[in-house]
């Protein structure tokens, strides 16, 4: 069930900000965009730089592997928006769409490397358990994946276990694949804010 407020509540600046946004890209906004104009000083401003942060802030994880990331956390939330939208940004961002739908179809025998794996398979565990061991870092860590990279990692988990929930909470429309690929486009170029 869509909740209307996606469709109503907003500005007229912003009203006509997403009438042009339509024209010149021949795509509807996407409701994640809408979100965080509606009431951006509750969350829309917080959520975009904590957002952006995760995704484009200094890491030794690439662009691709963190799109990467939130594609698998919002595989294993069953977020069908979540899923879309960072399935075609990681395929875009390594240039290789065959690498992303294996890692999506099984992880364990996708072509990854394995500190990528173990930090995604982490990953999966906290975002269905709500929770991972300390044998379980242990096992990221000994894959060669540094502290850093793990809390990166946990940064891109975050961010992302937040906006599915919202997505299925809001009812976020399923883009067309064009619109996924607009939307991918947009994200590698501008990020997040």
């Amino acid at each position: 069930m869509r909740l209307d407020i996606l469709n109503r509540g907003y500005s007229p600046a912003t009203k006509v900000l997403f009438a042009l946004i339509r024209l010149f890209s021949g795509h509807p906004v996407p409701d994640a965009a809408k979100l965080v104009f509606y009431r951006p000083d509750f969350y829309g401003a917080r959520a975009k730089e904590c957002t952006h942060e995760a995704m484009r802030g200094p890491s030794d994880w690439s662009v691709g592997d963190r799109e990467l990331m939130a594609a698998y956390v919002s595989k294993v939330n069953e977020s069908a928006f979540c899923v879309g939208a960072h399935t075609a940004t990681a395929s875009q961002a390594y240039q290789d769409g065959l690498r992303v739908a294996a890692v999506l179809a099984d992880l364990e025998s996708a072509p990854v490397e394995e500190p990528l794996r173990a930090t995604l398979r982490m990953l999966g565990k906290l975002t269905a358990e709500g929770k991972v061991s300390a044998g379980d870092m242990r096992e990221v860590l000994s894959a060669g994946v540094s502290p850093r990279q793990v809390e990166d990692a946990l940064a891109v988990c975050v961010a992302f276990n937040t906006t599915d929930r919202l997505a299925d909470a809001f009812g976020f429309e399923v883009l067309s694949p064009e619109g996924f690929q607009a939307g991918a486009e947009y994200l590698l170029k501008r990020g997040y804010r």
